[in-house]
């Protein structure tokens, strides 16, 4: 996977870390950035490399819930309304620019998101397995742009943030581009799928069996009831948080090679998993005080085990 990825992204390691964890640990990933750091270009090239069904919505301020999730239609012929399937059944849903469109069209993947699964007029229709969200977001513009609600914020297993890349990656995408690289061209980039849906379940399951000892376990509790005891946290982190740290550490474990979860895997997941589920205090925003900074004490506060 990464291999294919690096065909056409250069850098962002962490970033591709990031999205194969969730996609071993069955969960969604919020990924932030500027403009022009290859966050739809990250996740339109892991898509590739996967044998799976891909779709793209581009969220816009007109955007409806319909328009996701699918809507009724009226058939002439049957004389009966049936129901027209939206974008959000398919295995990878790529949510291009979530926060431009308005919080009741962003709380239509609400119910995808947490059940895998959509209701309309009464009927349940279930999503794909797997099924995953790649949200892309602009943080510095807010013109036109919506707070996502903390209830979806919390659906996200990841929040992965995109820097500007060093200069000798960005001579490298200069040299690529000069080369004839075609970012709207992966095939030609000669990117291939390598996973397809069966080999993902088989990693899924190897995944979820890494084991845990109740000292991590108690030491992943310890710190998400610091976070709800910071002074400049106005919601710490919720349980919810806690199994969504313990999923991606199992993930991130198993992919170092490793049969336990060790305190190094918690702390290496903290930061991407908790960043975006802290609720600060006001006069903390103010002073610019930043979620991972609180993490960052936290985890220098909070006892280790051995």
């Amino acid at each position: 996977m990464r291999r294919e990825v690096g065909k056409a992204v250069v850098g962002q390691e962490a970033a591709v870390s990031g999205l194969i964890v969730a996609l071993l640990a069955k969960g969604h990933v919020l990924l932030e950035g500027v403009p022009g750091v290859a966050k739809t270009l990250l996740v339109r090239t892991l898509s590739q490399a996967l044998d799976l069904d891909t779709k793209r919505v581009q969220f816009t301020p007109d955007l409806m819930p319909g328009d996701v999730t699918g809507s009724l239609v009226y058939d002439a012929k049957t004389g009966e309304f049936e129901f027209r399937r939206g974008p959000v059944f398919t295995n990878i849903l790529l949510a291009d620019e979530i926060n431009r469109t308005p919080p009741k069209t962003q709380s239509s993947l609400l119910e995808a998101m947490e059940e895998r699964q959509v209701s309309t007029d009464g009927v349940t229709q279930p999503l794909a397995e797997p099924f995953v969200v790649a949200a892309t977001m602009n943080p510095i513009e807010y013109e036109g742009t919506y707070t996502l609600p903390e209830a979806q914020l919390d659906r996200f297993l990841l929040k992965l943030v995109l820097d500007v890349p060093e200069r000798d990656i960005e001579v490298e995408v200069l040299r690529r581009h000069s080369a004839g690289f075609n970012p709207r061209d992966l095939t030609g980039a000669g990117v291939t799928a390598v996973l397809g849906a069966a080999d993902l379940a088989e990693a899924q399951v190897a995944a979820a069996a890494t084991g845990v000892s109740p000292d991590v376990l108690s030491y992943i509790v310890d710190l998400a009831r610091a976070t709800r005891r910071s002074p400049s946290v106005r919601m710490g982190v919720s349980p919810r948080g806690t199994t969504a740290l313990l999923s991606a550490a199992k993930a991130w474990a198993w992919l170092s090679g490793y049969s336990w979860v060790t305190p190094d895997h918690v702390q290496a997941m903290v930061l991407p998993v908790w960043r975006h589920r802290l609720q600060l205090r006001p006069e903390a925003e103010l002073e610019g005080v930043a979620s991972d900074a609180i993490l960052r004490s936290i985890m220098q506060q909070v006892q280790v085990p051995i």
